[in-house]
């Protein structure tokens, strides 16, 4: 999914990038914010739009904190790789003490996802 850069002054970027997805912050947005059969495409359709409404900030060690539209809490963190013209979405978070999805279930997922020794 290409992007536009126009609502993030800061930046020198050129006027589109693709956006990719790690596995890690598709596995954080099925715990925390809701299951899907794919969740890439709908994490990078929720970050271009909260780009071009300008909901983007600087955070430290180069990365850039983009914040949803729909859900203020909910916080995407991304690299900008300007050489391959692509914004990489790599883990996100939720803001508060009220998370949509209650921390036990997650940790509980997180268990039984581990391989088992034998």
């Amino acid at each position: 999914m290409r992007i536009g850069y126009a609502a993030y002054s800061r930046s020198q970027a050129p006027a589109s990038a693709l956006i990719s997805v790690t596995d890690h912050a598709v596995e954080r947005y099925l715990q925390r914010v809701r299951g899907v059969l794919d969740a890439r495409p709908e994490i990078a359709g929720r970050v271009r739009a909260a780009w071009e409404a300008g909901r983007v900030t600087d955070s430290p060690r180069g990365a850039v904190h983009v914040r949803d539209v729909d859900r203020a809490d909910l916080v995407y963190v991304c690299l900008l790789d300007r050489p391959r013209d692509e914004l990489v979405v790599v883990t996100l978070w939720e803001e508060g003490d009220d998370p949509a999805v209650p921390r036990e279930f997650t940790d509980a997922l997180r268990r039984r996802r581990r391989p088992s020794a034998g």
